[in-house]
């Protein structure tokens, strides 16, 4: 089972300002200009580009891709500048998975690291006419909240996360709704969260469905009364189901960067994967927690 939820409750709880924003605060990122024009990009050039990233990522370079001179880097919401983030580091990649927005023109990529040095990544690249003007990772590691790369890759290749049947699919207004009523439910309890079963929630490296249980719901250990998630920006990949949410927990412009992404079949949860970039409890390569009872909640 994942952690008590008083001990979800008091170690988010930390990271928050006595003056939490409203969670419905407009996306954005502290520090940048927003961009008034709308990118223009097709979901080929996207796919292309995130594999691009990933065998950069690979030999510690992004000097192949296109990126503009005066892009924006980021590395766990802080501007690093192109020589600052770990994409400078060659990286043994045991998994990588790809979704892809052609309507806002973004990216979004996980890449799981198993060692010498343990990393999950979230990276998103911002797209207009073939170009990257903005990287922003989300970079975990030992330490980080429930980490354990070596559970993230083992129930990551147990999953399915291909393109969907055209019946299977969900409308983008109703995912992102979805995706808010969860996020919501962190300080609210009584949401309207599209839960489906079976259905599995992955976070840092705990898994709440370690017994293959067919009803088993996303449910388990969700926190009620925490703190507000701000700052939300969204990603969506109507083919496979997926929407991806950077935000952060607490404060607007202090709280800890984190990454949900949903994957939806059939207007319902089926898959949740969470990166949490703040110290925190951790779990073995079995997903379960260490040094908790095991029987806890």
């Amino acid at each position: 089972m994942l952690k008590k939820v008083a001990l979800v409750a008091a170690s988010l709880a930390a990271i928050a300002t006595a003056s939490p924003v409203m969670a419905q605060a407009r996306p954005g990122v502290e520090g940048l200009a927003p961009r008034v024009d709308r990118p223009t990009c097709t979901k080929d050039e996207l796919k292309a580009l995130t594999d691009a990233y990933v065998e950069g990522q690979r030999r510690g370079s992004l000097e192949s891709l296109p990126i503009v001179s005066n892009a924006n880097y980021l590395e766990n919401m802080t501007t690093v500048g192109a020589e600052g983030g770990l994409w400078n580091t060659p990286l043994e990649i045991d998994h990588d998975m790809s979704f892809h927005d052609p309507l806002r023109c973004k990216t979004f990529t996980e890449i799981i690291v198993t060692g010498p040095t343990p990393y999950v990544i979230g990276t998103r690249l911002f797209v207009d006419q073939g170009e990257i003007y903005r990287v922003d990772s989300i970079v975990t590691t030992t330490g980080d909240w429930l980490f354990n790369a070596d559970a993230y890759l083992h129930y990551t290749q147990q999953e399915d996360w291909s393109d969907l049947f055209k019946y299977q699919l969900t409308d983008p207004a109703e995912m992102i709704r979805g995706a808010n009523a969860y996020l919501d439910g962190f300080m609210d309890k009584f949401t309207d969260i599209p839960w489906g079963t079976p259905c599995a929630r992955l976070e840092g490296g705990a898994y709440t469905n370690r017994s293959g249980d067919p009803h088993a719901s996303c449910e388990l250990g969700m926190p009620p009364g925490v703190l507000y998630l701000t700052n939300r920006d969204y990603l969506i990949d109507v083919e496979k189901g997926v929407i991806n949410v950077f935000m952060r927990f607490g404060s607007s412009e202090t709280g800890g960067p984190d990454s949900h992404t949903f994957r939806y079949i059939d207007g319902k949860f089926r898959q949740i994967h969470t990166l949490t970039a703040i110290p925190g409890p951790q779990v073995d390569a079995t997903g379960a927690p260490i040094g908790n009872d095991p029987n806890a909640d």
